[in-house]
């Protein structure tokens, strides 16, 4: 479904129903911003929450590796979306002017990635001119928590700014805007930002510069100097690894961060179960044998490969939710109940659960709780469009996008 235009000084108010709708009321900037992240978890391939459990793992990838995305790509999008707003504010022309021509920036930034030879990572490959969500959209909380983007609002409200921040570069400048060099770049972006390569919008590629690679760790040191995404990026090591916790240098993490590292192991595992439950639960209901077959097998693999029931018996939930607390993200005490609940009846029946009625009444009543007439328990019309697969996989936390950046960052050159 394709989201429609945010209105500025709006917000989006979601209701769940049989047909989604959006309505908007007036509110202030922070609670947009926020209402913005929560519609965009709609078009994010892997952000399917069908227990609702993303607060949990977003809290945990915030800490970890701020800034980053499910749906970001690769790491020079970081530069190519400041260099095209940059080029926008260069035009003397009415917001929306502006902000129609920096569409077009990104649209021709394309096909300029093509021209370099780039096909994976590209963001709009196929969609080309029509596509939904720009660049500039997935990566513009990224570059404010890293400290590139200094202007605090939504795109919409950067564009509807640029007239006052036009008149005042344009008004004679007092001494001290002469001696600090104030003006609309200050305003919108750190000074520091890389020039901008001349044949950008005909024909570039993802590899960064040597100086460029160091910008954007010199950002990361700056503005989340204690996080293990800029630490790894200071240590310039690919590692391959298909999680966080399996990391060479797992040991050598300071001390709090390998504490984080260990709660989400333990969270990722335990509750990978649940998720296999719901889907065998699902593949059920829907009398397919294959299905139910394949969610039996991946149950049992869960259970004697992954879950280790007496690590999870020792499990300190109450340090797992103090360490896992993000100011941007409220985990309410339902979602607390159900991951506490999970985990007593996952100790008690040592990982034997998927026959255990009261583990499947809870696994039914969350997703119930949360969806209400939408519940694919309850709404035949729902289960029916079910493609026999969601939320299945277990939480990497954003690792993967973590370890791209990482990875465009050792290879720049």
């Amino acid at each position: 479904m394709a989201l429609p235009r945010v209105p500025p000084n709006s917000i989006a108010l979601l209701h769940v129903s049989m047909m989604s709708s959006l309505s908007w009321i007036v509110f202030d900037e922070t609670e947009r911003q926020r209402a913005r992240r929560i519609m965009a978890l709609f078009e994010e391939k892997e952000t399917r929450d069908e227990l609702g459990l993303g607060p949990i793992r977003d809290s945990i990838a915030d800490h970890l590796f701020p800034g980053t995305s499910t749906i970001q790509t690769r790491l020079r999008y970081m530069l190519f979306v400041p260099w095209i707003y940059k080029m926008a504010e260069d035009m003397d022309a009415p917001s929306a002017q502006l902000m129609q021509a920096a569409r077009a920036h990104e649209i021709r930034l394309i096909n300029a990635l093509h021209s370099g030879g780039e096909e994976e990572g590209v963001i709009g490959r196929r969609a080309g001119d029509r596509l939904q969500r720009l660049p500039s959209s997935i990566y513009w909380n990224g570059l404010r928590i890293w400290g590139i983007r200094r202007f605090p609002g939504s795109q919409e409200a950067y564009f509807d700014s640029m007239p006052t921040l036009r008149r005042n570069r344009h008004r004679v400048r007092s001494a001290e805007d002469d001696l600090t060099g104030g003006g609309i770049d200050q305003a919108t972006w750190n000074p520091d930002l890389p020039c901008r390569p001349p044949d950008l919008l005909n024909r570039t590629d993802f590899r960064l510069t040597s100086n460029e690679a160091g910008y954007l760790i010199d950002r990361l040191v700056s503005a989340q100097p204690y996080s293990l995404l800029t630490r790894l990026a200071k240590a310039g090591r690919d590692a391959d690894c298909d999680y966080i916790w399996q990391h060479p240098d797992f040991a050598a993490f300071p001390t709090a961060i390998r504490r984080l590292v260990e709660h989400a192991e333990k969270f990722s595992t335990v509750m990978h179960g649940a998720a296999l439950l719901y889907n065998l639960m699902l593949a059920e209901l829907r009398g397919n044998e294959d299905w139910i077959e394949r969610y039996r097998s991946e149950f049992d693999d869960w259970r004697t490969d992954e879950l280790d029931a007496e690590a999870i018996s020792c499990w300190s939930l109450e340090d797992f939710w103090q360490c896992s607390k993000h100011e941007n993200h409220q985990v309410r005490n339902p979602t607390r109940r159900f991951v506490n609940r999970w985990c007593d009846l996952v100790v008690e029946r040592v990982g034997d659960v998927a026959d255990l009625e009261s583990a499947r009444t809870l696994v039914r009543e969350r997703e119930k709780s949360l969806k209400g007439s939408q519940s694919r328990f309850v709404n035949h019309a729902v289960l029916d469009r079910w493609g026999g697969r969601s939320g299945a996989e277990r939480l990497g936390f954003r690792w993967r996008e973590a370890r791209g950046h990482i990875r465009d960052l050792v290879n720049a050159g």
